[in-house]
């Protein structure tokens, strides 16, 4: 018997990647003990915690079962057997609502959306059809967690915040680092707080209903758990979308549990032969970390070489003097994260660049630069034409007078063939956006660019530098090189990469092998998500403002086992890729409105695009009151072509 008083007790273990839940249940099927903690990458450390402070009350249990996304893992060291968490998350659903059709299951990292029947003659509940969240943060409660920490926000005050909102914020249920664009616009336009918050529910939640519903219909009772359902803002963006009454959506009262109290439920049903002592439990567990420790310096990446010359990158660079006489092309790409200014001469050499943050203001940023650049070259230098390029290429073509406007695509590949004619492969990474490029003959043969996600871009780089409190620029890549055991992190989502981080650190990895492990998973990932199964040629050139970070091409160099070539202004290869296709089709006058915009006449005016589920807030512009065109949407429906 497992205590004092003769009672049968089952334990239900249900470890994620955010939480370990454990509940334990007596032979009425009534909870003895319930434990929700988060592992902050310490599983095994907080299981032996957890199994430590149980012991206090009771000595074995009659029958154990493992469910969640470590149920192999704990079911090894344990030696219990372990259960699928839909099947766990259905079996406690149907135990207290017998006549619930569907489950909605939201926790840190993962989603999932079960639907449910019942067998007519046993009454036993039947799976009839279930569907998992990609490896992406969009749809989790990692989502709401990476936002409130941007907006200062307590993750517990986000729901309440959120139900002040009499009218939410549009923003798009994109990829959680992306998401970071929409709010800095909202912020910038003076949204209130309370509106930009419920909006990142109805974003959520509307993540959820496409990608994981598909335009199913979702039968009630409708039963929401999972950390997430603590959130009321959440709550009431799926009761409105759902078109549910208030209340209409079940939360259940152990709706943080339900994965562990659905696996002890079933482990109640299955019994064991023999008692489980919690003290051998707790004994296998800590020969588990024992056996980590010992082998956990011994599986990491090769270490990385650091090339014979330092190459430092610099923002601003000007070949010409003040006073110059010098006919040039001016080259402009606007991307999201960076807009970049270059002049090169009639012989295609660059001359200045400048290279400047976007912060969601194109406009200012371009009519900055303009000026700082008209001030460092003087009035003897003559532009013969404009060429624009970049994610907001219509409208700054526009804005500027530009001759030329091509896509991105075209744009870097032009460059890469103008400073190297034999290159085969481009690989272009930036702050949002990563690029393939193969080429033959000096022409584009075949191309991809990342889909709606961060973690093979600049700012997967850029995240996790600020986890670890590192400069990206000043020493990211020294410490790289410094490591000898780079740690193994493989291909993940930016928002979830962060768990990896501290569970590698809490098993003994340095700062410098974490460097360098995610130096090797920038790289991992943009082959994985990017390149796929296209061909990596054997002249490679690596452009975009990550191509600074020596450290990234030193991994790319291991995994393919192929040199790169990174040229010196590689930041801003876009931009000279532009004023290239400027020169090459020498314009007669160029419509180049001059350095000085100031007092250039311009209206903005933003709708949301409802044609698929991005929801993209689409930028109608006005110029000298005239339409002009449009930015904003990811698909480009609206640019002119």
């Amino acid at each position: 018997m497992s205590d004092m008083s003769g009672r049968k007790l089952y334990m239900g273990i249900d470890l994620g990647s955010v939480s370990l839940n454990i509940v334990i249940i007596d032979e009425a099927r009534d909870i003895q003990a319930a434990i929700y903690q988060r592992i902050d990458g310490r599983p095994l450390i907080i299981l032996r915690e957890s199994l430590e402070g149980l012991r206090k009350e009771f000595k074995s249990l009659d029958g154990i079962i493992s469910t969640g996304s470590g149920r192999k893992l704990v079911g090894h060291i344990l030696g219990v057997p372990d259960v699928n968490e839909i099947v766990t998350q259905a079996r406690a659903t149907c135990y207290f609502y017998p006549t619930a059709r569907t489950i909605i299951e939201i926790g840190g990292q993962d989603s999932k959306l079960i639907f449910l029947d019942r067998d007519e003659q046993t009454g036993e509940p039947i799976v009839v059809e279930h569907v998992l969240n990609d490896v992406c943060a969009a749809g989790t409660g990692s989502f709401l967690d990476l936002q409130a920490h941007r907006l200062g926000i307590n993750i517990e005050d986000f729901g309440t915040l959120a139900l002040r909102s009499s009218h939410p914020a549009r923003i798009s249920g994109r990829c959680s680092v992306f998401a970071k664009s929409d709010m800095v616009h909202l912020q910038q336009e003076g949204t209130p707080k309370a509106d930009i918050v419920a909006g990142l529910c109805y974003a959520l939640t509307r993540n959820f209903m496409t990608n994981l519903g598909k335009g199913k219909s979702f039968p009630e009772p409708i039963v929401f758990q999972g950390g997430v359902a603590a959130n009321p803002g959440v709550v009431k963006a799926f009761e409105d979308l759902l078109d549910l009454d208030p209340g209409g959506l079940i939360i259940p009262e152990h709706f943080l549990i339900m994965g562990a109290l659905g696996s002890a439920l079933i482990a109640s049903m299955q019994g064991a032969d023999q008692a489980l002592m919690i003290s051998r439990l707790i004994q296998s567990v800590r020969e588990a970390l024992k056996r980590e420790e010992d082998r956990k310096r011994v599986a990491h990446l090769k270490s990385l070489i650091s090339p014979e010359a330092d190459q430092k990158t610099v923002d601003h660079y000007y070949g010409i003097e003040l006073g110059d006489q010098l006919e040039v092309f001016l080259g402009v790409d606007v991307g999201a994260v960076s807009t970049n200014l270059v002049l090169i001469d009639a012989h295609g050499s660059l001359v200045a660049k400048q290279y400047w943050y976007t912060r969601g203001e194109p406009v200012e940023t371009i009519r900055h630069g303009l000026e700082e650049m008209a001030r460092r070259i003087g009035p003897g230098v003559h532009v013969g034409g404009v060429g624009v390029t970049g994610s907001g290429r219509y409208f700054i073509g526009d804005f500027v007078g530009a001759d030329v406007v091509i896509n991105e695509i075209t744009a870097q590949a032009r460059a890469a063939l103008h400073l190297d004619p034999d290159v085969d492969t481009v690989i272009e990474i930036g702050g949002q956006d990563s690029k393939y490029i193969r080429c033959e003959q000096g022409r584009v043969v075949d191309f991809e660019m990342n889909k709606v996600c961060a973690a093979g871009t600049g700012s997967f780089l850029e995240e996790q530098a600020v986890h670890l409190k590192i400069p990206i620029q000043e020493e990211f890549s020294d410490l790289a090189f410094s490591s000898k055991t780079p740690a193994d992190l493989g291909a993940r989502c930016t928002v979830f990469m962060e768990s990896d981080l501290i569970h590698h650190q809490q098993a003994g990895y340095s700062l410098n092998d974490l460097t360098a492990g995610l130096s090797y998973a920038i790289a991992h990932n943009y082959l994985e998500k990017v390149v796929g199964t296209k061909k990596i040629g054997k002249h490679i050139v690596f452009q975009g403002g990550v191509a600074a970070n020596q450290s990234v091409a030193a991994a790319f160099e291991n995994i393919l086992g192929k040199r790169l070539t990174t040229f010196e202004h590689h930041n801003v290869t876009g931009a000279m890729g532009a004023a290239l296709a400027t020169r090459d089709r020498a314009p007669e006058s160029t419509r180049f409105a001059g350095f000085h915009l100031k007092n250039r006449p311009y209206e903005l005016k933003t709708f949301e695009c409802q044609k698929c589920p991005n929801l993209c807030r689409v930028h109608k512009i006005l110029i000298e009151g005239e339409l002009n065109s449009y930015y904003g949407s990811l698909c480009g429906r609206y640019e002119k072509g």
